[in-house]
């Protein structure tokens, strides 16, 4: 009798979620129900077959290669409905196209925001909701929170875990790593783990089909990730020492090449320089401003780097050395906001057509997105966005191509923020620029708690990881696709049920085939349609 209650409170759980706890309390309390239940025995033959099984079922899980089992759920599949929505139909998106970088692979390589420009855009599909399948791989406590894809059609990508930094290549089809490379250790600092800048999160695949990273040693170093007969393998085939530019209290915390080659970084307390590939040469110099995004260049040889403080263009001079081309101060704030990591703008520069670049400020009570002009630094254009007292956004603005959306990441700074029903602030908006005017095109309230969304230029979808307030205490996470024309949306696809399936500031990433991949907390997640077979004649 007792097996039968657990085995069907455990339906319950599985049904309902968290909620089934306070349930069960509130039955417990109810002196008739107490006295009713079996009263579990305990025999000494028990306790050791109990305590086998969960070591038995301890020692399976960690002796399965990493990606062979699936994402677990938390429970409340029935309250959090695996799909919402509808199939659409693709309504690209006119506008032009960042161009092609000649030192970076193919469109979509920055593991960040996807291209030179930092646009958070893909020119290939997404989803368009046709009976979506989801998958995931477990790799147990461990996200890859950066991807590209190689010109093979595998993931790279970048994992963290309690230990630090991870490469992987990774089998887009099964999920299952191919190989992999564990990175320099996590830095002891007092920082916590969720919120900590320099655990060496940042790279990009360069034409050569190589991971130029980050690494917690202060180095930039370029990983091979194939063999010479095209087989997956990460070795590292050459490596850059900043040690004498960056002290070891400082980190690096992003890296890109510029159009002639050269690798441009920043460091998280602001020192910003490059390494030419050719000669080995470094250098730097200092801002005296904390830096916590990633860069953006352009084919005019503009270098783009936001600080706490101001907007940056660099430029290399004659001598190989950084220069600073403009420096325009944006509104700060007046303190760190609920969502934000610093204090300051919590957005990468993102390069958009017109010849300008946008970044998110961190004005009160709300924040703006700002267009200023590339070549001089001018103020173009702002406009304000959500909810005064409520808006604050850590995460990178996506071009739409006359403008970019913004999303709200307001009340989000640990993984703890979204348990149970509990959820950020909501909101997405697009802002366009129009004959020097800043226009919201469009506000939606879906919460996007702290994913960086992509947007697909062939279907006008943008795609964000999204999690539902919830009164049955359900924590759970959809792909959500937006209509980048009209704001509507379009349809939501569950990828999961608990904090497994948290993001925590990974980005949404486009595969060749449309697949839409998200690392999660506990692993990798796949989102895409189900294809459907022609029939025989």
């Amino acid at each position: 009798m007792g097996w039968l209650l657990l085995a069907l409170w455990a339906l319950f759980y599985l049904a309902l979620g968290p909620s089934t706890l306070l349930l069960t309390a509130a039955l417990l309390a109810v002196p008739r129900v107490r006295a009713r239940v079996p009263r579990p025995t305990f025999t000494r033959k028990g306790v050791a077959v109990g305590a086998a099984v969960v070591l038995a079922g301890g020692a399976l899980v960690w002796a399965v290669p990493d990606g062979r089992l699936p994402i677990p759920h938390a429970g409340g599949l029935l309250v959090a409905p695996a799909y919402d929505g509808r199939q659409v139909s693709a309504t690209p998106i006119e506008a032009e196209q960042p161009p092609a970088h000649p030192w970076l692979a193919r469109m979509g390589s920055d593991a960040v925001n996807n291209d030179a420009w930092s646009s958070g855009a893909q020119l290939g599909p997404g989803p368009l909701g046709d009976r979506p399948q989801t998958d995931s791989a477990w790799y147990g406590l461990e996200k890859c929170g950066r991807m590209a894809f190689d010109s093979a059609g595998r993931i790279v990508a970048l994992c963290h875990d309690h230990r630090g930094a991870v490469l992987r290549v990774i089998d887009p089809d099964s999920l299952r790593p191919l190989s992999s490379k564990r990175l320099p250790d996590r830095r002891e600092t007092e920082a916590s783990p969720w919120q900590d800048l320099c655990h060496g999160s940042q790279f990009y695949l360069d034409n050569g089909d190589r991971a130029v990273v980050t690494t917690t040693e202060r180095r930039i170093q370029a990983v091979g990730t194939a063999d010479a007969e095209g087989r997956p393998d990460l070795t590292i085939e050459e490596s850059w020492s900043l040690e004498s530019l960056v002290p070891e209290s400082d980190c690096l915390v992003t890296v890109k090449p510029d159009w002639s080659g050269r690798i441009w970084w920043a460091s998280r307390d602001g020192r910003v320089g490059l390494v030419d590939p050719v000669s080995g040469a470094v250098h730097g110099l200092e801002l005296g401003e904390k830096v916590t995004n990633s860069i953006a260049v352009d084919e005019n040889g503009g270098v783009f780097v936001v600080s706490d403080t101001a907007l940056y263009r660099f430029t290399a001079d004659a001598s190989g050395a950084p220069g600073i081309t403009w420096r325009t101060e944006y509104d700060r704030g007046v303190e760190r906001k609920d969502g934000q990591l610093v204090q300051g703008s919590g957005t990468s520069p993102t390069l958009v057509d017109q010849g300008l670049v946008a970044i998110a400020d961190n004005a009160e009570p709300r924040l703006h997105v700002v267009f200023l002009d590339r070549s001089s630094g001018a103020e173009v254009c702002r406009s304000a966005v959500f909810d005064g007292g409520e808006s604050a956004t850590e995460t990178s603005l996506t071009s739409v191509g006359s403008g970019v959306v913004v999303e709200n990441n307001h009340g989000y700074s640990t993984p703890t923020s979204t348990l149970l029903g509990f959820s950020s602030s909501p909101g997405l908006a697009r802002v366009d620029h129009v004959d020097g005017e800043c226009q919201v095109a469009w506000t939606n309230d879906e919460v996007v708690p702290s994913a960086v969304p992509t947007v697909s230029w062939q279907t006008g979808l943008i795609y964000a990881w999204t999690k539902r307030p919830s009164l049955w205490g359900v924590s759970g996470w959809y792909l959500t696709a937006i209509d980048a024309h009209t704001g509507q949306t379009a349809f939501s696809v569950r990828g999961g049920t608990g904090p497994l399936f948290n993001n925590h500031y990974a980005a949404v990433t486009l595969g060749p085939e449309g697949a839409a991949y998200v690392g999660t907390i506990g692993g990798l997640v796949k989102v895409r349609d189900v294809v459907r077979k022609p029939k025989d004649d």
